[in-house]
């Protein structure tokens, strides 16, 4: 089983009411979330972590993870708010207002970590649920306890808005955890706000330095690269007429772990030594995967059949 631990909210997108009117209308989301339905959908055995709450909003995220075949036992279940995030859209590209206090998914503690056995394989973190506490310092003692035992992947899918005033502590939180984890995947933005200027690959390198075994590149409309210490492989994203962006890096996560699970590399001994044909295939799926994503509206991503 893949476990997907992070953020689930239900994202206010707009619409345009009967009347005519400006509306919001509610989808269940969150990057780690989205990630999650996207692994279930694309056929890999999925789970999912977070603090999701028992009121109407939570049932809505309960039930949407269940409908896309992901194992909700792990979940911490509470009374409290559902977190909400209205989104804005200019021209596909997303920005987000959040609704975040004391609800269920931030105030996770580390007493709410579940127990997990053999049967999760691979871990995968990331998210706004990596910014506040108590729910980030939460996540990260669990990425912390499980480094040792199996693969982790990070993708902080940093949101400079949503940081302002905690850069610092940010920062060094996400050096720590990119220090224990085996894969990590950054936007070339992200890649950039962490690294500054230069060439992506001597950058991801740089990332590498640190502890990692593969760093997976997004570009956008360009596509996808991976590289290790020894391999440089770019995948070209597909052309498709872009509805919006929500959700797309979500998606190209799911789909660089289901297919490193497929071809039996989601472990750390094979992660040493993953092929280019390996790679190859995981920056396939992802940017297929990705490219439904984009073509239709909100965090939709595709099931296995559509590919």
């Amino acid at each position: 089983m893949i476990l997907s631990c992070g953020e689930a909210l239900i994202d206010m997108l707009p619409r345009t009411s009967t009347l005519g009117e400006a509306a919001f209308a509610p989808y269940a989301g969150g990057a780690v979330f989205n990630t999650a339905i996207a692994l279930g959908r694309l056929g890999a055995p999925a789970g999912f972590f977070s603090g999701i709450s028992t009121d109407m909003l939570g049932e809505i995220l309960a039930d949407t993870l269940t409908a896309s075949k992901v194992d909700t036992s792990f979940c911490a279940r509470s009374g409290r708010p559902t977190t909400v995030a209205f989104v804005k859209l200019v021209n596909g590209q997303a920005t987000y207002a959040f609704y975040d206090e004391a609800t269920a998914g931030r105030m996770l503690a580390v007493e709410d970590l579940p127990v997990i056995g053999p049967e999760v394989q691979a871990v995968f973190v990331g998210g706004i649920s990596l910014v506040n506490d108590p729910a980030a310092s939460t996540y990260e003692a669990l990425q912390a306890r499980e480094a040792a035992h199996r693969v982790t992947m990070i993708d902080p899918n940093i949101r400079p808005g949503f940081i302002a005033g905690k850069e610092t502590e940010y920062r060094a939180r996400i050096e720590r955890m990119i220090a224990r984890a085996d894969i990590v995947k950054l936007s070339d933005e992200d890649l950039h706000w962490l690294e500054g200027a230069g060439d992506l690959t001597a950058l991801a390198r740089g990332i590498l330095a640190k502890g990692p075994k593969v760093v997976f590149i997004t570009e956008g409309a360009d596509g996808a690269r991976a590289v290790t210490a020894r391999q440089d492989r770019f995948v070209a994203a597909q052309k498709v007429t872009v509805v919006d962006t929500v959700g797309a890096g979500d998606t190209f996560n799911a789909g660089v772990l289901a297919a490193l699970h497929q071809a039996g590399a989601l472990s750390k001994a094979r992660l040493d030594v993953v092929s280019d044909a390996e790679l190859d295939a995981a920056l396939s799926l992802g940017t297929r995967a990705a490219a439904i994503t984009v073509s239709r509206a909100g965090a939709n991503p595709p099931w296995a059949n559509e590919l």
